[in-house]
Protein backbone atom coordinates (compact mmCIF):
# COMPACT_ATOMS: atom_id res chain seq x y z
CA UNK A 1 0.00 0.00 0.00
CA UNK A 2 0.95 4.07 -0.38
CA UNK A 3 -0.59 6.74 1.01
CA UNK A 4 -1.39 10.00 -0.66
CA UNK A 5 -1.78 13.46 0.84
CA UNK A 6 -2.64 16.77 -0.67
CA UNK A 7 -3.10 20.21 0.54
CA UNK A 8 -5.00 23.01 -1.04
CA UNK A 9 -5.29 26.60 0.53
CA UNK A 10 -5.89 30.12 0.14
CA UNK A 11 -6.56 32.80 2.11
CA UNK A 12 -9.30 35.56 2.20
CA UNK A 13 -10.21 38.08 -0.38
CA UNK A 14 -8.20 41.41 -0.10
CA UNK A 15 -6.14 39.94 3.24
CA UNK A 16 -2.40 39.75 3.39
CA UNK A 17 -2.04 36.39 5.38
CA UNK A 18 -3.82 33.06 5.53
CA UNK A 19 -4.91 32.47 9.31
CA UNK A 20 -5.03 28.42 8.55
CA UNK A 21 -1.65 26.89 8.88
CA UNK A 22 -1.01 23.37 8.40
CA UNK A 23 1.94 21.40 9.25
CA UNK A 24 3.85 18.32 8.53
CA UNK A 25 5.93 16.00 10.72
CA UNK A 26 6.90 12.11 10.70
CA UNK A 27 6.38 10.02 13.51
CA UNK A 28 8.89 8.70 15.93
CA UNK A 29 6.94 4.99 15.73
CA UNK A 30 6.45 5.45 12.04
CA UNK A 31 3.87 7.33 9.21
CA UNK A 32 2.78 10.88 9.47
CA UNK A 33 1.00 13.11 11.11
CA UNK A 34 -0.37 16.54 9.72
CA UNK A 35 -1.74 19.49 11.96
CA UNK A 36 -4.14 21.89 11.05
CA UNK A 37 -5.53 25.12 12.89
CA UNK A 38 -7.40 27.79 11.88
CA UNK A 39 -7.25 31.15 14.39
CA UNK A 40 -10.04 32.80 15.19
CA UNK A 41 -10.95 35.89 12.82
CA UNK A 42 -8.50 36.47 10.13
CA UNK A 43 -5.47 37.59 8.74
CA UNK A 44 -2.10 38.14 10.35
CA UNK A 45 -3.28 37.84 13.82
CA UNK A 46 -5.49 34.87 13.60
CA UNK A 47 -2.08 33.51 11.51
CA UNK A 48 -0.40 33.90 14.72
CA UNK A 49 -3.04 31.70 17.04
CA UNK A 50 -3.07 28.92 14.28
CA UNK A 51 1.02 29.40 14.45
CA UNK A 52 1.21 28.75 17.93
CA UNK A 53 -1.54 25.88 18.30
CA UNK A 54 0.04 23.82 15.84
CA UNK A 55 3.85 24.03 16.83
CA UNK A 56 2.77 23.06 19.94
CA UNK A 57 0.49 20.13 18.59
CA UNK A 58 3.94 19.38 16.42
CA UNK A 59 6.41 19.47 19.38
CA UNK A 60 4.49 16.88 21.46
CA UNK A 61 3.63 14.66 18.48
CA UNK A 62 7.56 14.66 17.51
CA UNK A 63 8.13 13.13 21.28
CA UNK A 64 5.89 10.66 20.11
CA UNK A 65 3.24 11.92 22.66
CA UNK A 66 -0.39 10.72 21.13
CA UNK A 67 -2.55 12.57 19.14
CA UNK A 68 -5.23 13.50 21.70
CA UNK A 69 -3.21 14.54 24.23
CA UNK A 70 -1.15 16.83 22.16
CA UNK A 71 -4.82 18.06 20.95
CA UNK A 72 -5.68 18.58 24.69
CA UNK A 73 -2.38 20.43 25.94
CA UNK A 74 -2.38 22.68 22.32
CA UNK A 75 -5.46 23.73 23.99
CA UNK A 76 -4.24 24.28 27.55
CA UNK A 77 -1.24 25.96 25.83
CA UNK A 78 -3.41 28.41 23.99
CA UNK A 79 -5.93 29.05 26.83
CA UNK A 80 -2.87 29.85 29.29
CA UNK A 81 -1.00 32.49 26.74
CA UNK A 82 -4.34 34.12 26.00
CA UNK A 83 -6.43 33.69 28.37
CA UNK A 84 -9.18 31.76 27.18
CA UNK A 85 -10.14 35.07 24.81
CA UNK A 86 -8.84 33.34 21.64
CA UNK A 87 -9.75 30.15 19.93
CA UNK A 88 -9.04 28.27 17.32
CA UNK A 89 -10.10 24.99 14.87
CA UNK A 90 -7.72 22.50 15.63
CA UNK A 91 -7.43 18.54 13.14
CA UNK A 92 -4.61 15.87 13.81
CA UNK A 93 -4.81 13.59 10.49
CA UNK A 94 -2.13 10.67 11.10
CA UNK A 95 -1.30 7.98 9.20
CA UNK A 96 0.16 5.58 12.14
CA UNK A 97 2.31 2.65 10.85
CA UNK A 98 2.68 1.73 14.37
CA UNK A 99 -0.91 0.80 14.65
CA UNK A 100 -1.73 0.31 11.37
CA UNK A 101 -4.67 2.62 11.35
CA UNK A 102 -5.98 6.36 10.27
CA UNK A 103 -6.39 8.21 13.49
CA UNK A 104 -8.45 11.66 13.22
CA UNK A 105 -8.76 14.22 15.80
CA UNK A 106 -11.20 16.66 15.58
CA UNK A 107 -11.20 19.99 18.19
CA UNK A 108 -13.39 21.85 15.02
CA UNK A 109 -17.01 22.10 14.16
CA UNK A 110 -16.91 21.34 10.44
CA UNK A 111 -16.77 18.17 10.06
CA UNK A 112 -14.31 15.74 8.81
CA UNK A 113 -15.44 13.10 5.25
CA UNK A 114 -14.15 9.58 5.97
CA UNK A 115 -14.90 7.43 2.53
CA UNK A 116 -14.44 3.60 4.18
CA UNK A 117 -15.58 0.29 2.31
CA UNK A 118 -17.44 2.41 -0.49
CA UNK A 119 -19.43 3.87 1.69
CA UNK A 120 -18.87 8.30 2.97
CA UNK A 121 -18.82 8.66 6.35
CA UNK A 122 -19.39 12.32 7.93
CA UNK A 123 -17.55 12.59 11.21
CA UNK A 124 -19.87 15.74 12.72
CA UNK A 125 -20.52 15.03 16.86
CA UNK A 126 -20.15 18.47 18.46
CA UNK A 127 -16.73 19.40 19.92
CA UNK A 128 -15.14 22.46 21.01
CA UNK A 129 -12.09 24.38 19.13
CA UNK A 130 -8.96 25.00 21.02
CA UNK A 131 -7.85 27.30 23.83
CA UNK A 132 -11.76 28.43 25.10
CA UNK A 133 -11.31 26.71 28.32
CA UNK A 134 -9.67 24.33 30.14
CA UNK A 135 -10.24 20.66 29.55
CA UNK A 136 -10.76 21.07 26.26
CA UNK A 137 -11.25 16.91 24.78
CA UNK A 138 -11.24 16.16 21.21
CA UNK A 139 -13.37 14.04 19.24
CA UNK A 140 -10.99 11.17 17.61
CA UNK A 141 -11.62 7.92 15.48
CA UNK A 142 -9.57 5.42 14.05
CA UNK A 143 -9.96 3.19 11.88
CA UNK A 144 -7.17 0.56 9.94
CA UNK A 145 -5.23 1.29 6.69
CA UNK A 146 -6.33 -0.32 3.82
CA UNK A 147 -6.54 0.40 0.32
CA UNK A 148 -9.72 2.38 -0.48
CA UNK A 149 -9.69 4.54 3.05
CA UNK A 150 -9.68 8.50 2.49
CA UNK A 151 -9.71 11.07 4.54
CA UNK A 152 -10.91 15.00 3.70
CA UNK A 153 -10.38 17.55 6.31
CA UNK A 154 -10.61 21.19 6.14
CA UNK A 155 -11.54 24.83 7.70
CA UNK A 156 -14.52 25.97 7.22
CA UNK A 157 -13.85 28.47 4.51
CA UNK A 158 -15.09 25.42 2.76
CA UNK A 159 -18.48 25.30 4.34
CA UNK A 160 -19.09 28.94 3.77
CA UNK A 161 -18.03 29.23 -0.19
CA UNK A 162 -21.14 30.23 -1.76
CA UNK A 163 -23.09 31.75 1.16
CA UNK A 164 -23.43 34.95 -0.41
CA UNK A 165 -24.97 33.74 -3.30
CA UNK A 166 -27.32 30.96 -1.60
CA UNK A 167 -25.30 27.89 -2.69
CA UNK A 168 -22.99 25.29 -1.00
CA UNK A 169 -21.00 22.16 -1.93
CA UNK A 170 -22.50 18.87 -1.70
CA UNK A 171 -19.21 17.57 -0.13
CA UNK A 172 -20.38 13.78 0.86
CA UNK A 173 -22.23 13.80 -2.74
CA UNK A 174 -19.00 15.16 -4.40
CA UNK A 175 -16.81 12.23 -2.48
CA UNK A 176 -19.29 9.74 -3.06
CA UNK A 177 -19.57 10.15 -6.85
CA UNK A 178 -15.44 10.53 -6.92
CA UNK A 179 -15.16 7.06 -5.24
CA UNK A 180 -17.35 5.83 -7.94
CA UNK A 181 -15.88 6.87 -11.09
CA UNK A 182 -11.73 6.87 -10.52
CA UNK A 183 -9.28 5.99 -8.13
CA UNK A 184 -8.46 7.63 -5.41
CA UNK A 185 -6.78 10.73 -6.06
CA UNK A 186 -5.83 13.14 -2.72
CA UNK A 187 -4.43 15.77 -5.20
CA UNK A 188 -6.79 15.97 -7.86
CA UNK A 189 -9.71 16.10 -5.24
CA UNK A 190 -8.20 18.81 -2.60
CA UNK A 191 -7.64 21.05 -5.59
CA UNK A 192 -11.05 20.67 -7.12
CA UNK A 193 -12.89 21.38 -3.85
CA UNK A 194 -10.93 24.58 -3.49
CA UNK A 195 -11.54 24.91 -7.18
CA UNK A 196 -15.06 24.53 -6.71
CA UNK A 197 -14.83 26.90 -3.50
CA UNK A 198 -13.35 29.75 -5.44
CA UNK A 199 -15.87 28.83 -7.86
CA UNK A 200 -18.83 29.27 -5.73
CA UNK A 201 -17.30 32.58 -4.08
CA UNK A 202 -17.07 34.45 -7.44
CA UNK A 203 -13.01 34.46 -7.19
CA UNK A 204 -13.23 36.00 -4.28
CA UNK A 205 -13.56 33.81 -0.89
CA UNK A 206 -15.28 35.19 1.98
CA UNK A 207 -12.97 33.20 4.36
CA UNK A 208 -9.33 31.33 4.29
CA UNK A 209 -9.97 27.86 3.03
CA UNK A 210 -7.79 24.69 3.35
CA UNK A 211 -8.16 21.31 2.39
CA UNK A 212 -6.49 18.50 3.04
CA UNK A 213 -7.07 14.99 1.43
CA UNK A 214 -5.21 11.95 2.63
CA UNK A 215 -6.16 8.68 0.95
CA UNK A 216 -4.79 4.94 1.30
CA UNK A 217 -4.21 3.42 -2.41
CA UNK A 218 -2.64 -0.25 -3.57
CA UNK A 219 1.62 0.82 -4.40
CA UNK A 220 1.48 2.65 -7.33
CA UNK A 221 5.60 2.57 -8.37
CA UNK A 222 8.71 2.58 -6.60
CA UNK A 223 9.73 2.69 -2.72
CA UNK A 224 10.26 6.07 -3.47
CA UNK A 225 8.83 8.73 -1.00
CA UNK A 226 8.12 11.95 -2.29
CA UNK A 227 7.35 15.49 -1.17
CA UNK A 228 5.63 18.14 -3.59
CA UNK A 229 5.12 21.84 -2.47
CA UNK A 230 3.95 24.92 -4.54
CA UNK A 231 4.22 28.13 -2.78
CA UNK A 232 2.94 31.14 -4.82
CA UNK A 233 4.13 34.74 -3.13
Amino acid sequence: MEAQVAVAKTRKYATLESGDTLEMIERPSGGLSLVMADGQTSGRAAKAVAGMVVRKAISLLADGVRDGAAARAASDYLFTHRSGKVQATLNILSIDFHSHSLVITRNNPAPVLLLQDGAVIVLDEACDPVGGKRAVRPEIHEVPLRPGLAAVVFTDGLLHAGERGGRAIDLPGRLRRWAEQAPLDALRWADELLAEALTLDDGRPGDDITVLVAAIVDERGDDVRRLTVRLPF
